[in-house]
């Protein structure tokens, strides 16, 4: 399954040449891989009381072709590897048919004292299901 998150591009999202500037595309992919981990029923602010977050591990990003001011675009993400600690996904920002930018982004667990943690059983569950509707 490839979670689809649109959103339009405002004035404050670009720069004085009316593009959007280069790391609002990682405010973009943020809030889609939010939305994503909220449609698999994983409770963030739950997880946060038990004393864990998610955090970003590691972006590889790829800048293909600037959005503009007013621009319909969407965010697609898909979920590429799980491992025991971590995961990673796959995400695109598209206008249409044209595809703007691509990243691999490698998601972590932290405990309270902010240190990597192992993925709890239910949690890998609910991440584990949204590799196999993607089908990897």
């Amino acid at each position: 399954m490839t979670h689809s998150f649109p959103l339009r591009v405002y004035y404050e999202d670009t720069d004085l040449a009316g593009i959007v500037y280069y790391a609002n595309y990682l405010r973009f992919i943020e809030r889609a891989r939010s939305e994503m981990v909220r449609a698999a029923g994983i409770d963030q602010t739950a997880l946060k009381a038990a004393g864990l977050v998610f955090a970003v591990r590691r972006v590889e990003a790829d800048y293909l072709s600037p959005a503009r001011f007013d621009d319909q675009i969407e965010v697609r993400t898909d979920l590429t590897d799980l491992k025991g600690a971590s995961f990673t996904m796959t995400q695109e920002i598209w206008r249409a048919e044209t595809l703007l930018f691509r990243a691999s982004v490698t998601i972590v667990i932290l405990t309270e004292t902010g240190r990597p943690g192992r993925l709890p059983a239910d949690i890998r569950a609910r991440v584990a299901s949204l590799a196999a509707e993607a089908g990897h």
